[in-house]
């Protein structure tokens, strides 16, 4: 019903009035509800509409693996806490003066599509073709790499390894750091039928979960496999045959890298059905000979005094003036920001692939022995690099041996950020309002 504008009295009618104040209020109450605020994290809040978002999108993650959805109000408090997580770890980045530049965004994303064989533009138009905004995607994008910086500065840096931790580790887990390039894959589904109910899906999935704790407790694979698969290579006792690396079907990339030898996958859920994987054998080579760098950089943080316009300015300064033959060595110990390496005229050492941030070693790999960067930005802030020599270095040894480090800090971390996250939950004031 339309209600015309044109009025003969110059006073509303009282009826008109009555019907407006009584339309109005489930209207009101609907807003209210939806941005009413379900808990209070220090000086920020979170409402009820950010938290449905997160419920929705969770149901969908959900759904698609397969996993069962938990009753409402278990859902709705596991979501708010991880919302909570999140935005303690955005303030505490913020204190610390963490932030990700567009340009490291954008290097990001364009890595994402590079890896997907997509243009930007065709994964802007497949965030939007599942119903994602493409601007919700950099913003998430943004917020994890913010996490991750904050994880690896209040985190990962501070976990220590021992020389006889990675000596253990090697002597039993050597094989996991070989650099892979084929895998032998055993297999066993237990299938679904097409639309299944969701008492089928559970009893498949117990009936995996069961398979997988008696194959972890010993119980040999191949006969398993002839036994209780749906697979086309069930009577192969599920053997797959090997794979190159990057020819691993999409469903098992992930175990196929990092699954141990003879190691048994949890269940892996598909259309089909569930899916059991056993690595059964690696071919590779462990590290070899490398190009190594010796280097040494100037690094300006920026944060609330300093800018990303006034750091390089700064650099560039500084880079006008070792290029007129101002001495490297004392300007770093007196500019830069990197207090490890500024005692040392800003040197780093000899510098092996992968030792430093992608930013900073693309820099680093283009320039010419002497030669001096021109300004970039890493996740560390503004440097300039000088190169000073390169060399080839047989390192297979003490690749190993950090590799092995690098393993077993992974090993480590989880514990270490469930403690660091729990210091930093008891640090700050939380009011939650759901019941």
């Amino acid at each position: 019903m339309r209600i015309s504008t044109r009025w003969n009295d110059s006073v509303v009618p009282a009826a008109i009035i009555l019907l407006l104040v009584v339309c109005a209020d489930p209207i009101r109450a609907e807003i209210e509800e939806l941005d009413s605020i379900v808990a209070i994290v220090n000086n920020d809040v979170i409402v009820r509409s950010e938290l449905e978002h997160e419920i929705r999108r969770t149901m969908v993650q959900l759904q698609e693996s397969g996993e069962a959805i938990p009753a409402r109000s278990i859902l709705e408090h596991r979501v708010l806490d991880e919302i909570i997580l999140e935005r303690l770890q955005a303030q505490q980045a913020e204190t610390l003066g963490l932030d990700v530049s567009d340009a490291m965004l954008n290097e990001a994303i364009t890595s994402i599509a590079q890896r997907n064989n997509l243009t930007l533009e065709e994964l802007q138009m497949t965030m939007e073709a599942g119903g994602m905004s493409y601007e919700q995607f950099r913003e998430d994008t943004r917020q994890k790499m913010l996490t991750q910086r904050l994880q690896a500065e209040e985190v990962i840096k501070k976990i220590r390894v021992s020389n006889q931790e990675i000596d253990r580790f090697l002597a039993t887990n050597s094989d996991s750091l070989v650099e892979r390039e084929e895998v032998r894959l055993q297999h066993i589904l237990i299938a679904l039928p097409e639309d299944p109910s969701a008492s089928q899906v559970e009893q498949a999935r117990r009936k995996a979960q069961g398979l997988v704790a008696k194959l972890r407790a010993g119980t040999d694979f191949a006969q398993t496999a002839r036994s209780s698969s749906d697979g086309g290579r069930a009577q192969e006792g599920g053997d797959l045959g090997w794979f190159n690396i990057n020819e691993v079907p999409s469903l098992v990339t992930e175990q196929a890298r990092t699954l141990a030898k003879g190691e048994i996958s949890d269940p892996l859920r598909s259309p089909s059905g569930f899916h059991i994987i056993k690595m059964a054998d690696i071919k590779g080579s462990g590290p070899g000979t490398v190009r190594q760098t010796h280097a040494r950089h100037i690094l300006i943080r920026t944060n609330e005094l300093v800018s990303d316009e006034d750091a390089q300015i700064r650099l560039n300064q500084l880079r006008i003036r070792i290029l007129g033959g101002a001495d490297f060595d004392q300007l770093a110990r007196s500019h830069s920001d990197d207090t490890g390496s500024a005692l040392k005229g800003g040197d780093l050492g000899w510098v092996s692939p992968g030792d430093t941030v992608p930013a900073f070693e693309t820099a680093m790999d283009s320039l010419a022995p002497n030669d001096v960067s021109q300004p970039f930005e890493s996740p560390f802030g503004w440097h300039i690099i000088q190169v000073i020599e390169r060399r080839d270095q047989d390192t297979s040894a003490d690749a190993l041996r950090l590799r092995a480090r690098e393993a077993i800090q992974e090993r480590k971390a989880s514990g270490a950020m469930d403690e660091w996250l729990q210091r930093l939950r008891g640090d700050a004031y939380i009011e939650v309002r759901i019941d």
